[in-house]
């Protein structure tokens, strides 16, 4: 993505997952601009506001209160400028169900939030420099579930 900084949103309840993530992407060296919001309502009243930047990708909690994680996921979806944005299903559920449901309502990777800091790392690294036109245009069962 040339020079341009990687703009990632994250929509998460919980203040320790939220305070991991963004730690973690400090310390990678990768130039990103990172937004946080706390719940699905936030998250929405953000993509909705006028002149903001879009992210380029957006980790997705489901597990949410107030709007949930698949609710949003639905309305992105259906919004025309903001169903290409990469979504990044980030939840502690390992449910075959809801990664079946995000696989079917058109997220792009469903990740299990790791127990570690280095995993996390890891993880946020892969998925930031994913070759997303590649990943999207050719979305599969078989590399929806990201572990490493």
């Amino acid at each position: 993505m040339n020079n341009e900084p990687i703009h990632v949103l994250l929509a998460d309840d919980d203040e320790n997952d939220r305070n991991f993530f963004v730690t973690a992407f400090s310390e990678l060296k990768i130039k990103t601009v990172i937004h946080v919001v706390k719940d699905g309502i936030e998250l929405m009243e953000h993509l909705a506001q006028d002149g903001i930047k879009l992210p380029h990708v957006i980790f997705l909690d489901l597990n949410m209160p107030r709007k949930t994680g698949m609710e949003c996921l639905n309305e992105i979806k259906k919004i025309q400028h903001l169903k290409d944005i990469s979504i990044a299903i980030y939840s502690t559920s390992a449910s075959e169900q809801d990664i079946e449901d995000t696989f079917v309502k058109g997220a792009n990777v469903y990740i299990k939030k790791p127990s570690s800091f280095a995993t996390l790392k890891k993880i946020l690294k892969e998925v930031i420099t994913l070759n997303w036109q590649y990943h999207t245009s050719g979305l599969n069962r078989d590399n929806f579930l990201l572990s490493l």
